[in-house]
């Protein structure tokens, strides 16, 4: 039987439910099929981008994200060498080619990397693909948490916390007030540092997921455009409704 990659965060407070059809079906999903706070309207969330995350001369793989919706660049993180040359290697390969970011949710993120969804018909449900490739050690590192325009590698709920070894995530999320980090805090188990609750609170996040999911790089341009694809019209398996295909190539 097939796993189906999915965010397994305990954030019921926030309202959040683990839904989206495949939910349905199992419990442990390859495709992060969790339903954030309320039923989310498709609509703009109207936060403004920030500067770039991370320099441009810092250390490590830069990759540029070609999507309908506008261009991502993303910088890997060296000390997630697993993940940084499992993505490197299917970037090289063209694995990620017309693939879409199937499932979008607003104040969320965006998720991507299932080969299924390269030759997808309308409406199929997507969130399988990637199942008979091996999985990747986790590479959870505390000094890496979610916020806003981080890359992530989506998983099933297996319990050594192994990476999908071709799905991945960008994180939107939002701003949080000191009540619902807190709230985050006491869900998670984790303390956050004075430096991570700023964070969550000027820059915004998902802290829900830290700890549970490897971080492996993060944005320096294009929150704008994780913005709108995040925003954009989807069912209610949150696919969206005008298909968003990528493309991935290794830049300096």
């Amino acid at each position: 039987m097939k796993r189906k990659f999915t965010f397994l965060f305990l954030m019921l407070s926030f309202g959040t439910l683990i839904s989206s059809a495949q939910v349905t079906q199992k419990k442990i999903v390859k495709k992060t099929s969790t339903v954030k706070k309320k039923p989310v309207a498709s609509t703009a969330v109207g936060v403004k981008a920030t500067p770039k995350l991370i320099p441009h001369k810092a250390a490590g793989t830069r990759v540029k994200i070609t999507t309908d919706s506008g261009v991502i660049i993303v910088r890997l993180y060296d000390s997630t060498p697993l993940h940084r040359d499992n993505f490197v290697k299917l970037i090289k390969e063209g694995f990620y080619d017309s693939l879409m970011f199937h499932r979008v949710i607003p104040e969320f993120m965006i998720q991507g990397g299932d080969p299924l969804s390269k030759n997808a018909g309308a409406g199929d449900l997507l969130g399988n693909g990637g199942d008979n490739m091996e999985r990747i050690t986790a590479e959870i590192l505390p000094i890496y948490f979610h916020k806003r325009g981080v890359l992530a590698a989506a998983r099933d709920g297996n319990p050594e916390k192994k990476s999908s070894a071709c799905q991945f995530y960008l994180v939107q999320g939002k701003k949080l007030t000191d009540q619902e980090i807190a709230m985050a805090e006491q869900r998670t188990g984790k303390k956050m540092t004075e430096g991570e609750k700023s964070v969550y609170k000027n820059i915004g996040g998902t802290p829900w997921l830290d700890g549970q999911y490897t971080v492996f790089g993060e944005t320096e341009e294009g929150l704008d455009v994780i913005e709108k694809i995040a925003s954009a019209p989807r069912d209610p398996n949150n696919r969206p409704l005008t298909d968003i295909r990528m493309k991935i190539e290794i830049i300096k």
